[in-house]
């Protein structure tokens, strides 16, 4: 799978910034979710991953030659738009079929499985027990929050909505890990997986939801916003961390997202704060300062 059109590669520190950024910008997604009214999934998915779309290929009016990104092995079609519309197929048919806390807390075993992965990448420096005990505090740490929410209690009547998040979980993480692998494809290459993913989700909603359009300036703001960030910026930025910064410091540092999603749903009202919150930001601090410990003594290969 030989990809077209590399990009001049950025240094290692600036592309694991890009992909913090990503995660940062996943932390608004409860809250523009939440400000966007009752929009079905995949008709928002429709939505926003269009909006998406438009913002990175807005630069291709000034210049043309990007949307040559486009022409890619279909290998990498696959893993692009297998990536951004299976996770978020799977993540939905999950909370379909599932509670929606226990849903969250399988699906969030995907930073987990980035760090395990991610040891078969070349030049990774190997896996380091640093590595998996920041995953481990960072998964224990997101267990905390639903936990202190109350809101957990598998139950074996939703086996089918566990099991479309555990796939999601490594739907995610492979295509993460996996981004890595064709570093040489052009982030604007995601300009397509955008659309595509839109299309997909379009015919999704059109098969299995009913169209319930926002109803005021406050709502259609919240869908622009989510595809301006969450679901636009943030893939961009998340691929740039994958394929050229330390994927493994990512994997960790992604168990973050749900913790400063709490804190800024407190911030504007929308929840409330408990100790669960408190130890939950102590043991995913506590596994980033463990994996970055490792990154920084791990060998570079």
């Amino acid at each position: 799978m030989k990809p077209r059109h590399p990009c001049p590669a950025a240094p290692r520190s600036a592309a694991t910034l890009a992909g913090f950024g990503a995660i940062l910008l996943w932390s608004l997604l409860a809250l523009f979710t939440a400000a966007s009214g009752a929009v079905p999934p995949f008709q928002l998915a429709a939505m926003t991953f269009l909006v998406g779309g438009l913002c990175g290929g807005l630069p291709w009016i000034a210049r043309p030659a990007r949307a040559r990104a486009l022409l890619q092995p279909w290998p990498v079609w696959m893993l692009g738009v297998g990536g951004l519309f299976g996770y978020h197929a799977l993540y939905f048919s999950a909370l379909r079929l599932a509670p929606p806390a226990e849903a969250g807390l399988i699906n969030y075993l995907w930073p987990l499985l980035i760090v395990l992965f991610s040891a078969r990448l070349p030049g990774s420096g190997g896996l380091r027990p640093g590595h998996l005990a920041g995953a481990a505090l960072g998964l224990a740490g997101v267990a905390a929050l639903f936990a202190g929410r109350g809101e957990l209690g598998f139950a074996t009547g939703a086996l089918p909505g566990y099991a479309a998040a555990l796939a999601a979980a490594f739907v995610w993480a492979g295509y993460s890990v996996l981004s890595a692998r064709v570093g040489a494809v052009p982030t604007d290459a995601v300009v397509g997986f955008c659309f595509a993913t839109a299309a997909l989700s379009l015919a999704c909603h059109r098969a299995v939801e009913a169209t319930v359009w926002p109803v005021d300036a406050v709502q259609w703001s919240a869908v622009l916003l989510l595809g301006l960030g969450p679901v636009g910026a943030a893939f961009y930025l998340w691929d740039i961390g994958c394929k050229r910064g330390d994927v493994r410091l990512l994997g960790v540092a992604a168990y973050a997202a749900p913790v400063l999603s709490t804190l800024i749903l407190v911030a504007a009202g929308h929840a409330k704060p408990g100790p669960a919150l408190a130890l939950a930001c102590l043991l995913i601090v506590a596994g980033a300062l463990a994996a970055v410990r490792a990154s920084r003594a791990a060998p570079r290969g």
